[in-house]
């Protein structure tokens, strides 16, 4: 387990570092100057050359790479050039509304795509089944910033029942925070779990093919004791393969659904970063984010490995 888990971790810190690389290279080949959208299109050359010079901005780019990481690696991410604050602490706010909001929908999408594909699995060609499966796939057809607005236009105007939009803050109560954050976990939710549902519903019926569920049956073991004993086990590990997938397609999805429900979270950091010519905090944030994807990428092998000890030794 000990040599799976090194090869896994070293994999994981190599594709941080050209992640990183690959991040600050599209910021470099990127136009527009910091300096003179801070400034404004009619300062002064020597003005603009100035501010270049302070931000940092006309050292060479390996130099400047350099710099960052490092200070990264120090618990460092640098000053916001628009804001004149350190990064982290507009980073550290938005985190603590995106990282709920995303947890809110990668469990809601589980616990759908669960109770959607064992359900049709175990009635497969029944009405229940096709029915379904025919919602997942226009589920899946659905973008979620559309979705996004239908249930505004449902849930918050005609049946007001939830907020249309905004975030109260942390101070102000869980409940009432987790009650902004639900409608926006459900337009994210409702595409990643149609998807996760066609995936579950089709790994449990190829399961249920093998011999040795066959033999379950014929002992005389009932559906659902077959499911639960022998199929599930085995059917999740394409499950967790897509939901790995799948989590890096909901946490890019935040950055359009948090500005359709105007919260204040990483997705419209990195928009009024960018807009703002404010690469450090886009470098960071995107540089976050990839983390957050690779690190579930990660655990999802590990959890290959205590799911199915065969890969394991496969791999070593």
């Amino acid at each position: 387990m000990s040599v799976f888990f090194a090869k896994r971790f070293l994999t994981l810190i190599v594709t941080l570092i050209g992640a990183s690389m690959v991040i600050f290279l599209v910021m470099e080949i990127l136009p527009g100057d910091p300096a003179l959208v801070i400034l404004g299109v009619d300062a002064p050359e020597s003005a603009v050359v100035s501010l270049t010079k302070e931000l940092g901005l006309d050292r060479p780019a390996p130099e400047r790479y350099w710099d960052w990481i490092s200070g990264l690696m120090q618990g460092q991410m640098g000053n916001s050039y628009a804001y004149k604050v350190p990064v982290w602490e507009l980073v550290e706010g938005a985190v603590l509304i995106s990282l709920p909001l995303a947890l809110m929908s990668i469990f809601l999408s589980v616990v759908l795509a669960l109770v959607i594909g064992l359900y049709a699995a175990a009635n497969h060609n029944k009405a229940g089944d096709i029915t379904l499966m025919g919602i997942s796939q226009l589920g899946i057809s659905i973008p979620n910033f559309w979705l996004a607005i239908l249930v505004i236009i449902l849930f918050a105007i005609e049946l007001r029942w939830l907020p249309a939009g905004g975030f109260p803050g942390w101070d102000e109560g869980i409940l009432k925070c987790l009650k902004a954050l639900l409608l926006p976990a459900v337009a994210l939710a409702t595409v990643v779990g149609a998807v996760l549902a066609r995936i579950t519903r089709s790994s449990v019926l190829e399961v249920f093919r093998e011999d040795y569920v066959r033999t379950a049956r014929a002992k005389g073991l009932s559906q659902r004791a077959t499911l639960w004993r022998h199929v599930l086990r085995n059917a999740m590990i394409p499950v967790l393969t897509v939901t790995g997938i799948q989590f890096a397609a909901l946490l890019t999805g935040t950055v359009v659904v948090e500005n359709v429900f105007h919260i204040p979270g990483l997705g419209s950091l990195v928009l009024k970063a960018i807009n703002n010519r404010d690469t450090i905090v886009v470098e960071n944030v995107v540089l976050l984010l990839a983390t957050m994807v690779i690190t579930v990428n990660f655990i999802v092998d590990i959890l290959y490995a205590v799911i199915d000890p065969r890969l394991k030794a496969h791999d070593i």
